[in-house]
């Protein structure tokens, strides 16, 4: 009688690899790429470290597919607001949709894209850049609806795209970061509406 076959050393056992994913998105959401150890990670997913590696790759990798998961679901509030038709209406949409994800107690505190990657070392710089790309590409795109407001006479002539998209940006970034001090929802939506009061007449 021969014994039973075993599966593979390594092999992944059977899991919810999206429960996974998420709890993994929330693990580096709280603390960041570089301070979250693989053996957090493997603690809040509930698997083992041969799984982690055999579904997704490597911490790096899962990283990014968690931050991809970010940007579809917690993080959708920006593509909503470039759906917007004029300039204000995005900006304004972003900064509200901002207030509440931010301060939202259903999970971590702020944005994921803005505070997941603050404090690394070089090891780490590709996946400072890669969120650094998010924002940038964020930053750009508003810079371009205000251009063409400018150029449809929304906007007053003399208006500096790039310099108001880098105010606003800045606003999300400092919401951000007061959400992860304790700020309330209440709190950063006063925030929007004095940052709302720089839009150009």
């Amino acid at each position: 009688m021969t014994s039973p076959e075993r599966p593979a050393r390594g092999r992944p056992r059977g899991f919810d690899r999206e429960a996974a994913l998420e709890a993994a998105l929330a693990e580096f959401w709280r603390h960041g790429y570089e301070a979250t150890s693989v053996a957090a990670l493997t603690k809040a997913m509930g698997i083992n470290p041969p799984s982690l590696y055999a579904s997704f790759g490597d911490k790096r990798r899962l990283f990014t597919e968690a931050v991809e998961r970010y940007a579809e679901t917690h993080g959708d509030y920006g593509a909503r607001a470039l759906a917007q038709p004029t300039a204000r209406g995005t900006v304004e949409t972003m900064l509200r949709l901002a207030a509440e994800r931010y301060a939202d107690a259903g999970h971590p505190p702020g944005c994921l894209v803005i505070d997941g990657a603050t404090n690394t070392t070089e090891a780490s710089h590709e996946v400072k850049e890669q969120l650094r790309g998010y924002r940038e590409r964020t930053k750009h795109a508003i810079a371009e609806k205000i251009e063409v407001d400018v150029r449809a006479g929304i906007l007053p002539s003399g208006t500096d795209a790039a310099a108001l998209a880098m105010f606003y940006a800045a606003v999300l970034q400092g919401m951000s970061t007061q959400a992860r001090d304790g700020a309330s929802r209440s709190d950063l939506e006063r925030t929007v509406e004095v940052a709302l009061t720089a839009w150009p007449a």
